[in-house]
């Protein structure tokens, strides 16, 4: 028995239709101001001895900071971690210092643990519904969806993410969003190069389509250039989608590395190779340089080698952010 559309399936319909007119009338040029950096590390609150953004800001040059994760505390409700609240926590304290130091912040959702609002959520007017209430209570001009883990591995998320963030992209004019997943060697595969695909076809253009170019799997000895050249594959796959010239297609892309000793024991992302990524980012234009994360731009004490507040390598504190401070497109 054929099911009946639904109110919210129309309400997407409308939405993309809607995003894609708004790109079509008011598309940005490369001169359009950008209300958050190019450049903006994550930092987690929720663990690894944080330390303050401020004191970063200070330390690096670094204005702004992408904070991670929200995530669902159940069914569709979204919280810090899926457990602390978006009011009158660490984190809406920390949002407030960085802006009264003069920089700004992203709020990402996300990443590979926890509960994804694009599962909790079951349908796109839902998701769209929750990332607005974060949007509004921090007024964000500035979003990422680390879509990772079971959010990306369902084509019912994926589908919900594209149709929340058109109708997100709709309500919100102007508004910087950032879809970040994994990658292979060779750019985005299966699940990631569907979702690209997907995005373009129903009109949905976020600012940055960001790779993670690390947790390859199989040992790579030059991380810097096999970032890069991921980021290659990735810039032919949206001049494909998107129908985009080449020099755009890098305008669209953006890579979020890790620094140091990564989740592969047999990997590690040195300063040098953050050195080959800032590089091709300056001569591409990328619309995005980050890193996973502030947390660990320090050297471990002792006999820790890889650790959740540290980056397993011998470096000078913020090291990996220094260079991040460099980037302005």
């Amino acid at each position: 028995m054929p099911r009946r559309r639904s109110i919210s399936s129309q309400l997407v319909r409308v939405g993309l239709a809607i995003a894609a007119l708004c790109l079509a009338l008011a598309a940005p040029s490369a001169a359009a101001a950008q209300p958050v950096e190019l450049a903006a590390p994550y930092e987690y609150l929720g663990w690894g001895s944080p330390q303050p953004p401020v004191g970063v800001m200070a330390a690096t040059g670094l204005s702004d900071l992408t904070l991670a994760f929200i995530l669902s505390s159940g069914k569709c409700n979204p919280e810090w971690d899926g457990s602390r609240p978006l009011a009158g926590g660490p984190d809406e304290a920390a949002i407030r210092s960085i802006r009264a130091a003069g920089g700004d912040v992203a709020v990402s959702f996300g990443g590979w643990s926890g509960r994804k609002l694009g599962v909790s959520c079951h349908s796109a007017a839902a998701l769209a519904a929750a990332y607005q209430r974060v949007i509004s209570a921090y007024s964000l001009k500035a979003i990422d969806v680390d879509i990772e883990h079971t959010e990306l591995s369902s084509s019912a998320a994926r589908a919900r993410v594209i149709g929340a963030l058109a109708l997100v992209q709709a309500a919100n004019p102007g508004i910087e969003i950032s879809l970040t997943l994994g990658s292979g060697e060779a750019g985005p595969e299966g699940a990631g190069a569907s979702l690209i695909t997907a995005a373009a076809a129903a009109g949905l253009r976020p600012t940055a389509w960001t790779l993670m170019p690390f947790d390859f799997g199989a040992p790579a000895s030059d991380m810097g250039h096999a970032s890069t050249r991921a980021v290659e594959a990735l810039a032919r796959l949206l001049q494909s989608a998107y129908g985009v010239s080449a020099e755009a297609s890098y305008a669209m892309s953006g890579i979020s590395s890790m620094n140091g000793r990564t989740d592969e024991k047999a990997e590690t992302v040195t300063v040098a190779d953050f050195q080959t990524i800032l590089a091709f980012a300056q001569l591409h234009h990328l619309a995005r340089l980050s890193f996973w994360s502030v947390n660990r731009d320090r050297q471990c004490s002792g006999s820790i080698t890889v650790s959740d507040e540290c980056s397993g390598i011998a470096q000078t504190p913020f090291a990996f952010s220094d260079l991040m401070a460099q980037y302005h497109g």
